[in-house]
């Protein structure tokens, strides 16, 4: 911990943290907060309980962990990360952050909950460049290549006591939160992934990074983001996700789905069944003057015809298929909208037979 570089005394309340009144105060409980350690224990309780308030979130998780536990074993692999979460934790609190929990091998906190500072972002961004820098050192220490991926972004969350009312489950909930770790996720072994807000408050610093555009997990609009180094240098974007070589479904594929794969066949048959066979027992009205000398009749007719049995042939595929399901416990719930669409496309079926027979009947009398 760099307890050299934490403040004497809580940044909100004033009270002493260090020295002999200090050590006082600790007998009444009021000491130190190990989750902030610039501010004391009853402050860390209280400021900014339950408020929306705008926070600049930070994972930083430890890379190449599943390959370091398959290596190192559970006991090895425990002590480094151990070593990594309190060094991790050190580097953050010294800039003013709140940790917010462990996940596994990532640490997550935040900045300006509940100490206030302007340059928020800009103090997350030197945090994760300072652990990224002393990474090398703890390396050498261990016998291990350790790197981390950081993840960063600003935005509002609403922050409190969630579920009980220890301050151990003081936490920040909003899209940011979802966002820091979206961009933690894609972000290389070295690398800060910063979100555009929080780039554009660190620009000076980080002078020519490319602008990318990711597509984060869980959001629905791309995101920009800028990929930072501990050495003040770029990262090197992600190749772009190669574009569809083709449509999203091929002749063949709609074909294989017309052939037999239920829905798809069956609401087309049932639809195409409907029109031709309406056309055909338009007979019925002023159309049937056009229809009985048009060359189109009988091939209409047959169209019809034809499509109405085959949807009604793959009303009759699906049932047995579910009952067959349904025999060996298989999931299988049909959906009160998917019977009443069997109940529609069976209907529509038995009509487009009924009109063409009614058309080859009154063709037959004249």
């Amino acid at each position: 911990m760099t307890s050299e570089r934490l403040s004497r005394a809580c940044l909100v309340c004033g009270l002493p943290l260090s020295g002999a009144l200090a050590a006082a105060l600790s007998l009444a409980g009021v000491r130190r907060s190990s989750r902030n350690p610039n501010c004391c224990t009853r402050c860390n309780v209280h400021i900014e309980e339950g408020r929306l308030v705008e926070l600049t979130m930070v994972f930083a998780d430890l890379s190449s962990f599943t390959e370091l536990t398959a290596r190192l074993g559970a006991e090895g692999t425990y002590g480094v990360v151990d070593k990594y979460l309190r060094e991790a934790a050190g580097v953050l609190t010294a800039h003013g952050a709140f940790i917010d929990k462990y996940i596994g091998d990532c640490v997550m906190a935040f900045f300006n909950v509940p100490v206030k500072r302007e340059d928020h972002a800009a103090a997350a961004v030197e945090a994760a460049r300072e652990l990224q820098l002393r990474l090398p050192a703890l390396s050498k220490e261990l016998g291990q290549d350790l790197r981390a991926s950081i993840g960063i972004a600003t935005g509002f969350a609403r922050v409190g006591r969630l579920g009980s009312d220890d301050v151990k489950d003081y936490t920040a909930i909003g899209d940011v939160v979802n966002q820091a770790a979206r961009l933690q996720a894609q972000a290389r072994a070295g690398e800060i992934l910063v979100a555009e807000n929080v780039y554009a408050r660190v620009a000076a610093s980080y002078p020519g990074v490319p602008r990318e555009v990711l597509v984060l997990k869980g959001f629905r609009d791309p995101s920009a983001a800028y990929r930072l180094k501990a050495d003040g240098t770029a990262g090197e974007a992600a190749a772009p996700a190669p574009a569809p070589s083709g449509p999203a479904l091929t002749w063949g594929g709609f074909l294989l789905a017309l052939a037999g794969g239920g829905c798809l066949g069956k609401v087309f048959l049932g639809s195409l069944a409907l029109s031709l066979g309406a056309g055909s027992g338009s007979a019925l009205l002023a159309f049937a003057l056009w229809l009985d000398h048009s060359p189109f009749r009988v091939p209409l007719l047959i169209a019809a015809a034809a499509a109405a049995a085959g949807s009604l042939g793959l009303a009759a595929r699906e049932h047995a298929q579910r009952r067959a399901l349904e025999a060996k416990n298989g999931c299988v719930v049909v959906t009160p909208s998917e019977k009443r669409r069997n109940l529609l496309v069976a209907g529509l079926s038995f009509a487009a037979l009924l009109f063409v027979a009614m058309e080859l009947a009154l063709h037959s009398r004249l």
